[in-house]
């Protein structure tokens, strides 16, 4: 099998885009095909090399390899003017008004055998002539895909709904042309949670939004898998090899798919919580540029849905970090001060000065006290991280250290006496 990615380049890879791009590369890996990327840049002014560079990053971030390309549509201009010739030297097409034309049969319908939507019709009464070139010769987007699919041999079109209207159109070229049409797979729309049509109000909307916004391309690779199809009633989470081994268009739904940004946090901190600490250490070390993470990394890991969430739950735990005023006036009142000063007293004689005996210690501060939990460990988590959510109170403390622990706690009984 012989499928083809063939975005537009006017700006970023839309998930929409990524997920046709899955899917085709899904079919070619688990038939042995091929994947081939050609690049529909005929629109000059918008298709500039960042946004094709752009599109061939967010492929890679994916790993979604291809194994032809990137072609580039433009760069094919003679081929689609051969095809032109040919339609109007065998009567298939003719000028008018300086354009030219394929003539549509007055009677008939062409039949598309889709493989999701099943047999699709089409009236040729419906069908206008329809202009395959302009007056300067250039050719239109359903001739260009038309020629491109031919000389590639493109046996499987997968690809959007959006693009149905003008697979009559591509069909009526290729069969002009003496060409056999490929086997056509037209996927569902993706609608945001309210159910239109997704879009940058709906949260991330590409690629890159998602990579930004700290998620990981396993996940997200499982996610778009699932935006319209499913392998069965109840699992969720695939690897790539299963991916490949169990993926089939015959199982894609026609109804649109819904994409929910909570849905995809929810699978990405399952993904992120797999991963061994070691390799969430190097992907967050790579992404932030900074070194000796993985002690922070390991009592976070637990609480992140995303990469970006570390810096939110840790950043503390690395250096120290301005004040939640709000978190202050909240925590800081109420015999708060004194219930911190007896904490300190409880952590500077610890020992050894771990997780295990830092929560002997201060447990024993509220039994003393007869406090609730609560009422002793908030005071510190304010005074050493600046806020009220922090990864695990006794794991936090450990990893800072008894000398930064106790500095940070003096540096609030300071600011709660001033």
């Amino acid at each position: 099998m012989r499928v083809r990615f063939a975005p537009s380049p006017t700006g970023a890879l839309h998930v929409g885009g990524a997920r046709t791009a899955l899917y085709n590369w899904l079919i070619a890996r688990q038939s042995s095909g091929s994947f081939v990327l050609r690049i529909e840049d005929t629109d000059r002014e918008r298709s500039t090399p960042e946004n094709v560079a752009q599109v061939l990053d967010a492929l890679r971030w994916l790993e979604l390899d291809w194994d032809e390309g990137p072609y580039s549509q433009a760069e094919r201009r003679p081929r689609h003017s051969e095809g032109i010739e040919r339609l109007v030297a065998e009567g298939h097409a003719y000028l008018d008004e300086g354009a030219t034309r394929l003539r549509v049969p007055d009677e008939g319908a062409t039949v598309v055998q889709d493989v999701i939507r099943g047999e699709v019709t089409f009236e040729h009464a419906a069908i206008d002539d329809f202009v395959i070139a302009r007056s300067d010769g250039s050719p239109l987007y359903n001739l260009a895909v038309a020629v491109d699919d031919r000389d590639m041999g493109i046996t499987h079109v997968v690809r959007g709904a959006d693009h149905l209207s003008n697979t009559p159109r591509q069909i009526l070229i290729l069969r002009a042309l003496g060409a056999d049409p490929p086997v056509y797979a037209h996927l569902p729309l993706l609608h945001g949670p309210d159910g239109k049509k997704l879009s940058k109000r709906h949260g991330a909307a590409s690629v890159q939004d998602l990579r930004d916004a700290g998620y990981l391309p396993e996940a997200v690779r499982n996610y778009l898998a699932l935006l319209g199809w499913g392998y069965d009633e109840s699992t969720e989470f695939f690897t790539t090899e299963e991916l490949i081994e169990r993926f089939s268009l015959e199982r894609v739904s026609k109804s649109p798919a819904v994409f929910d940004e909570q849905k995809l946090r929810w699978m990405n901190g399952h993904y992120l919580r797999q991963l061994p600490p070691e390799e969430l250490t190097r992907r967050l070390e790579e992404r932030l540029g900074r070194q000796g993470l993985e002690p922070a990394v390991r009592i976070a890991q637990e609480k992140m849905q995303t990469l970006n969430d570390f810096w939110q739950l840790a950043a503390f735990l690395v250096e120290p970090q301005p004040d939640d005023t709000a978190a202050w006036e909240k925590v800081m009142t109420d015999g708060a001060p004194e219930r911190l000063r007896r904490a300190r007293e409880a952590l500077a004689s610890a020992e050894p000065f771990d997780a295990s005996s830092i929560e002997s210690a201060l447990r024993a501060v509220v039994d003393e006290l007869g406090v609730k939990p609560r009422d002793v460990y908030q005071p510190i988590r304010v005074a050493i991280s600046g806020g009220t959510v922090s990864p695990g109170i006794f794991e936090s403390v450990a990893v800072l250290g008894r000398e930064e622990t106790l500095a940070r706690i003096d540096r609030a009984l300071e600011r709660a006496a001033a």
